[in-house]
């Protein structure tokens, strides 16, 4: 539908004030909530990201695409059966403890919720307890751990040792990222993934937890 084509393409210029007028339009139009999330902010930050992967756009051009999609999602949510927008899952993440850094961090949380899915953002130097914790009492699907510094990456094994003790290691699933990482770290530690960059990290996720 061309309103949906529209706020796709004023979220993919990151136009805030377009995206939220737009949005509010098609509700109008009687568009159920859910296709406008899916077909029109969803689909607008899926071509950003693939943009963002082929370095056609950059990490400012990320940030104003997803300022404007919470715009668009803010007009959806009071419409939305229950209290929050349908989402393909939740993920907890966070910077482990210790650590300082969370560009990087910050970036994959954009584009897991970008990309659907619920994020719980504990910030950063998170002791290893808060992400089982969290896991637990939202019943979440993924934590997702980054570390910049080579000093804290042990932090991420006692976060899957606490996940094992807890039982939820397996149904929970564990990713984890940063400069100093590896694939080879990651199944060292029993770490279900290695993500190097925002778009592979909304990747792996998809593929650990079924979404499409």
């Amino acid at each position: 539908m061309e309103i949906l084509n529209q706020i796709s393409a004023s979220l993919q210029e990151g136009d805030t004030a377009a995206v939220a007028k737009l949005t509010g339009q098609a509700v109008k139009q009687k568009l159920a909530p859910k296709e406008i999330l899916d077909r029109g902010l969803i689909a607008g930050m899926n071509v950003v990201g693939q943009k963002f992967k082929s370095h056609e756009i950059f990490l400012p051009d990320v940030l104003l695409a997803a300022k404007a999609m919470y715009a668009g999602m803010d007009v959806l949510k009071p419409l939305m059966t229950g209290e929050s927008l349908p989402t393909m899952g939740t993920v907890v993440i966070g910077t482990v403890h210790g650590d300082l850094h969370d560009i990087g961090k910050n970036l994959v949380a954009i584009m897991l919720r970008g990309a659907g899915f619920e994020v719980i953002d504990l910030g950063k130097d998170v002791p290893p307890e808060r992400f089982v914790d969290e896991a637990e009492k939202n019943s979440a699907q993924v934590i997702g751990m980054s570390a910049l510094l080579t000093t804290t990456m042990p932090v991420m094994e006692k976060v899957v040792e606490l996940a094992k003790d807890r039982g939820i290691y397996g149904k929970t699933k564990i990713i984890v990222g940063g400069a100093p990482l590896s694939a080879d770290y990651a199944e060292e530690i029993g770490a279900d993934a290695y993500c190097f960059d925002g778009i592979s990290a909304v990747e792996r996720v998809k593929d650990l937890t079924g979404a499409k």
